[in-house]
């Protein structure tokens, strides 16, 4: 697989995906286009969504098509050269992926070795499940599994920071949560500027920022450049990488 999952779109008051051109583009050295699928912008329309990624991505020299303007959605997927997935609300992508018929589709593709991006939700989704997403579900989807690409959960946007006066459950209050439930399954907390880069089976933390493991109660910073696979191996039940996908 081959896979580039953001934490976000932007990194501190950067401009859209700027933090980030370096690493798509290296991430699509290989391919011409990419189809943005836009299913997760709610308060955004999917054409703006899409011009929004395609000024973005201007200066990589890629055509950017856009899913939304397919006229079958699933062959458009079977057909890509590479999948682009934006952020925005993770259960109302998963729904439209699902009531779509892409779900399967985009898993072969990727398993495959067709590049895939994600930001955000886009980033969420190629977890085991979107159990651990930070948004509020708006819509309910037919089921919570996706893309599982990890045998882990993922939480893009990870924060510990709190701010004064605030007395709900904070992220990692969140997160104990469930690993309360789900002892076995590790979770990977993605802070804003940071990615996580899948090649040739291994996963490596990307950004300055690092990243956090959480499993059974405990929780790990994960250093720039750290080979999850080879840090964790020990820790783990099954591997890391699901190649079964």
């Amino acid at each position: 697989m081959n896979l580039l999952l953001l934490s976000s779109s932007r990194a501190n008051n950067s401009e859209y995906l700027t933090p980030y051109l370096a690493w798509i583009k290296t991430h699509l050295s290989k391919v011409s286009s990419v189809l943005f699928i836009p299913y997760a912008g709610v308060t955004i329309s999917h054409e703006q969504y899409y011009l929004n990624v395609k000024a973005a991505l201007a200066s990589l020299n890629i055509r950017v098509d856009a899913l939304h303007q397919q006229a079958d959605a699933k062959a458009a997927v079977l057909n890509a050269e590479a999948i682009l997935i934006g952020g925005g609300n993770t259960f109302q992508l998963v729904n439209l992926l699902y009531k779509n018929d892409l779900i399967n589709a985009i898993r072969q593709r990727v398993t495959n070795g067709m590049p895939y991006i994600g930001w955000s939700a886009g980033a969420n989704i190629a977890g085991e499940t979107i159990r651990t997403t930070n948004d509020m579900p708006i819509v309910e989807p037919p089921s919570f599994a996706t893309l599982h690409f990890l045998n882990a959960q993922l939480n893009p946007h990870y924060t510990d920071v709190v701010t004064a006066d605030f007395h709900g459950e904070t992220r990692d209050m969140r997160l104990a949560e469930f690993m309360q439930l789900n002892p076995s399954v590790p979770i990977i907390g993605l802070p804003e500027g940071t990615a996580l880069k899948i090649t040739d089976n291994q996963i490596v933390q990307l950004g300055q920022a690092g990243g956090y493991w959480f499993l059974a109660g405990t929780k790990q910073a994960i250093a720039e450049n750290t080979e999850l696979t080879a840090q964790f191996a020990a820790t783990l039940s099954r591997p890391l990488l699901n190649n079964a996908s």
